[in-house]
């Protein structure tokens, strides 16, 4: 039986600090020789919370048992919390989870760094306003040079332009303020006994991505358990809300991150409060979203307090996957001929608070960032079942908490 752990503080600001885990080691201890990235090899970037965290933290990925080694960590950040690759790969963009820049007392910023293809190195190129407090997500715009930034302490989505060229990040084109009515504090499908009952005390943007056409701006409000659509202008920078303009989660649900499937007409929901995986239809000529399933992501009979987290769809559409935390698994679900879920079962992720995770490349293994243990799990993924095992291996990372990936 796992020990108890008490629930997180009901204020925003207490519910997103850290625990403190293991002192983080010196930036020279860190730091290996030269890496040179050889054709057809693998890095994984680690987005952290400082100090335990260094900053970024570049590792490299043995494609023969998925084993991680560390190759240096770049520095000079502050909580670059959430990070993304534009798509050719020239560019990375950092979220500082931060609401002081600049001396504000309610802006957060995003750093843009160039990457150097051949070693791996990044280079800051320029900071902005996140134009909302405390950043906890970043995406690249499927179509068009811009980054969609999600201010959870603000209830701000930010839409901010890069030079193609040099990656320099320009003025915000659009920011969007979440409003009306919030959720309730306690979700009505969470487990009976469940203490996740924070964030509904204000509107927190937690996630916004365009849908795999491009078209579109989907974001989440964990706050008001809605789900916003917008349609997307690329060559203005601007969204227009979608008819309709949101739908709403199951109260006090929590909407956290999505993920859509390949064929981009399945949208997969995961809800932080209610610790569930709701399945919605998505119209990519209309924008609507059309609920059709919800289901728990934690094993029958669980009682207590658990958040999820993360959620992903496997690169064939066959599985999703979702992070629970405190009960610090993945939950793994198949998907059927017309997008709904069956949970198949749940896989401890070897530490503690599991934020994010990432599948490499193949397709072969997930590295799970758990935040309070400071380590990255390593879990092998049957690709015909979807089912994951832990494969024994782990990587110390001071408070990681997002993952992407350079090939």
């Amino acid at each position: 039986m796992k020990p108890h752990v008490p629930h997180p503080s009901l204020s925003v600001c207490s519910r997103r600090d850290l625990l403190k885990g293991a002192a983080a080691l010196a930036f020279g201890r860190l730091a290996r020789p030269a890496f040179a990235q050889q054709a057809g090899s693998v890095l994984a970037y680690i987005g952290t919370y400082t100090p335990n965290g260094l900053g970024i933290h570049i590792l490299s990925v043995n494609p023969a048992d998925g084993s991680l080694t560390m190759v240096k960590a770049v520095t000079g950040t502050t909580n670059p919390s959430s990070i993304a690759f534009d798509a050719s790969k020239k560019f990375l963009f950092a979220v500082n989870e931060i609401s002081n820049y600049n001396g504000s007392k309610s802006d957060g910023s995003v750093t843009a760094f160039t990457v150097n293809r051949a070693t791996g190195d990044l280079t800051p190129v320029n900071v902005v306003s996140s134009h909302g407090a405390g950043p906890a997500h970043i995406s690249v715009a499927g179509s068009g040079n811009y980054v969609l930034v999600s201010n959870y302490g603000g209830g701000t989505i930010s839409v901010i332009p890069f030079d193609p060229n040099t990656g320099a990040l320009g003025a915000a084109t659009d920011v969007e303020t979440l409003s009306g009515p919030l959720g309730p504090l306690h979700p009505v499908e969470a487990p009976f006994g469940s203490f996740a009952i924070s964030g509904h005390d204000a509107h927190h943007a937690h996630m916004a991505a365009t849908d795999p056409s491009g078209k579109w701006v989907i974001g989440t409000d964990l706050g008001g358990d809605r789900i916003y659509v917008w349609q997307f202008n690329t060559t203005s920078g601007t969204l227009t809300p979608a008819n309709p303009p949101s739908i709403a989660a199951s109260l006090g649900a929590g909407p956290r991150h999505f993920a859509f499937h390949p064929n981009g007409r399945w949208c997969y929901i995961i809800n932080e409060e209610a610790s569930s995986l709701a399945f919605m239809q998505f119209d990519p000529v209309s924008g609507s979203l059309q609920p059709q399933q919800i289901l728990s992501t934690l094993p029958m009979g669980f009682l207590g307090t658990n958040y999820t987290s993360e959620v992903a769809v496997s690169a064939d559409g066959n599985f999703v996957y979702g992070a629970n935390r405190l009960h610090d698994t993945i939950a793994v679900f198949s998907i059927n001929s017309t997008g709904g879920l069956a949970l198949l079962g749940e896989t401890s992720t070897g530490g503690d608070y599991p934020r994010s995770f990432g599948i490499e490349p193949s397709g072969s293994y997930m590295y799970v960032l758990n935040q309070r243990s400071d380590n990255i799990g390593i879990l092998k993924i049957d690709r015909t079942t979807g089912l994951l095992t832990q494969t024994g291996l782990y990587n110390g990372v001071g408070s990681p908490s997002s993952i992407a990936f350079l090939s």
